[in-house]
């Protein structure tokens, strides 16, 4: 069957199952766009390609499946940079497609022209140029191999027009081998029967969870280990939801926005058990000294992250679901009641009370009252700045990939288009977005995406007329020389929100909150609360 090379992209992504993308079109990937007249792909128009990225990404974390965006080449391709380097950030599987200008003229400057493949190397897991209309097929084949295998992670394919217009007899590859590329799944035996003999060891030992138990769907085999072995847990900002939030041995989450209970454990531990976590600075600022009284044990698909930022005991590259499962069929449990009990303890008392008497609305009692109203299956995107950190710490997550936010580059602008992935991805579920009014109006146009496709996602807009992490970093490192982060002529979104047909509210005060959160959960349309919040609210 003969095929142009377009048709071999549409083609080949219906061969992978993929049923939804993300895009922006342009003039050299238009015979790409062509082609999608004749499919049953589902194809979301994003108001940038920044959105189309972070849209594909929020589709992947929900669905577990590798997402898919495209854009044309020069600025189109450049502006979707942020969006795979996030994904990369947080190793969330990801095909970018790119429209490239004809071979013959690469490298001439010529009018839409940018070396994406070069651009993106840093950030990315792998990236082609397709110079040859044969390979076109197992291209994509491998593209889609290594995105969601070993540690799962953006691919770009960079596709210049006239391989788009050629043809070429279509046979899809059944299976991919590449040299060299091999993701170690089984974790070495001996070094995980080196794991059971410390835990039935160790007085206070301590599991801190990352988002590769998200991804590698470890989280009831976590939740099993915790249980067994009375071992406390806490977790990154990308693990949240690897345990669910209202588990007695659910900790909170670490590090310097993190809670009490959390980090007292960290630093009070014998045996710190970290599983599918990058343990970056935000995480364990003071690792060094954690190694310097605890042993560590490191569990990770990619060795690279093993032994980078915190010096390893008992190092186990492998599958974190897999390493798991085998450290549960040889673990006994040591006697930590003490220790449990201890940090159970800690957290109860440690627990900040929420002001509910303000005179504007109280951030985390807002997110407090939503994550009761909200069900189990509910998921909960946010924007990066205060509004995460306020989420983070007070949103409950009931199932894991049921909060979705950007912990590896912190991108401003993730959350709404992120949402949107998530809506599409998991129609049944309520979707709800916390953003600052900073990080909202990076991906405000994103609301004609909203409109255009119909689909009902909840925003909260916690409004401070600042851009708030920004300046309290100011006020506490600078003596309070505040610069450029007064937002004071911020837009009325409840007007813009009527401006696309969506329901809207602002709320000042906390007495408001119980009846606007009804009303705002009350049935499946786009809704838009927004809440007038203390310019001067700190963010822990």
């Amino acid at each position: 069957m003969k095929l142009t090379g377009a048709q071999v992209l549409v083609k080949s992504l219906e061969l992978e199952g993929i049923s939804t993308i993300f895009g922006y079109p342009g003039a050299a990937i238009s015979p790409f766009y062509d082609a999608l007249l004749d499919s049953k792909l589902k194809h979301i128009l994003t108001r940038n390609e920044q959105g189309a990225a972070h849209g594909a990404s929020g589709y992947s974390r929900v669905t577990g499946k590798t997402g898919v965006c495209v854009s044309t080449s020069g600025p189109g391709a450049t502006n979707m940079i942020t969006g795979i380097a996030t994904a990369y950030s947080d190793s969330i599987p990801l095909v970018a497609i790119t429209g490239q200008v004809q071979l013959d003229l690469i490298g001439r400057d010529v009018f839409q022209e940018a070396d994406i493949t070069g651009a993106t190397e840093p950030f990315c897991k792998h990236n082609y140029l397709v110079k040859d209309i044969n390979q076109l097929p197992r291209i994509i084949k491998e593209a889609f191999h290594i995105a969601a295998s070993g540690r799962p992670g953006p691919v770009v394919i960079d596709v210049p027009i006239d391989i788009q217009t050629q043809t070429v007899e279509f046979k899809y590859p059944q299976e991919v081998e590449i040299r060299g590329y091999k993701p170690n799944y089984k974790g070495h035996p001996q070094q995980i029967k080196k794991i059971a003999e410390a835990v039935s060891k160790a007085k206070s030992p301590l599991i801190c969870a990352g988002g590769g138990v998200i991804s590698a769907k470890a989280s009831e085999v976590l939740t099993k280990l915790a249980e067994r072995c009375g071992i406390p847990v806490v977790t990154t900002l990308m693990g949240i939801g690897a345990i669910p939030g209202s588990h007695s041995l659910n900790l909170g989450m670490l590090g310097s926005h993190g809670v009490y209970s959390a980090n007292y454990a960290v630093n009070n531990t014998d045996l710190l058990i970290l599983i599918g976590a990058r343990v970056g600075d935000r995480a364990l600022g003071t690792a060094g000294k954690i190694a310097q009284k605890a042993k560590i044990i490191h569990i990770d698909i990619d060795p690279a992250e093993i032994g980078k930022n915190v010096s390893t005991t008992i190092p186990v590259v492998g599958d974190v679901r897999l390493v798991l499962e085998a450290l549960l069929e040889i673990v006994k449990a040591g006697e930590t009641e003490q220790w449990v009990s201890m940090v159970k303890e800690i957290k109860e008392k440690r627990k900040k009370p929420v002001d509910s008497q303000t005179n504007n609305v109280n951030p985390r009692l807002i997110i407090d009252r939503l994550s009761q109203k909200l069900d189990v299956d509910a998921i909960m995107a946010t924007e990066v700045g205060q509004n995460q950190i306020w989420a983070a710490n007070n949103f409950r997550a009931g199932k894991p990939g049921t909060f979705i936010t950007s912990g590896g580059l912190g991108t401003m602008g993730y959350g709404l288009p992120a949402a949107i992935g998530a809506k599409l991805g998991k129609p049944e579920s309520t979707v709800v977005v916390v953003g600052g009014d900073g990080s909202f109006q990076m991906s405000m146009p994103e609301l004609g995406t909203i409109k255009q496709e119909e689909i009902g996602i909840k925003i909260i807009i916690l409004n401070n007329s600042r851009l708030g992490m920004v300046r309290e970093l100011q006020k506490n490192r600078h003596n309070g020389r505040y610069s450029q982060v007064f937002l004071d002529c911020n837009p009325d979104f409840v007007k813009l929100a009527e401006a696309y047909g969506f329901n809207a509210e602002r709320i000042t005060n906390n007495t408001q909150i119980d009846s606007a959160l009804d009303r705002f959960l009350a049935d499946d349309r786009t809704y838009i609360l927004e809440c007038v919040v203390d310019s001067e609210e700190a963010t822990v």
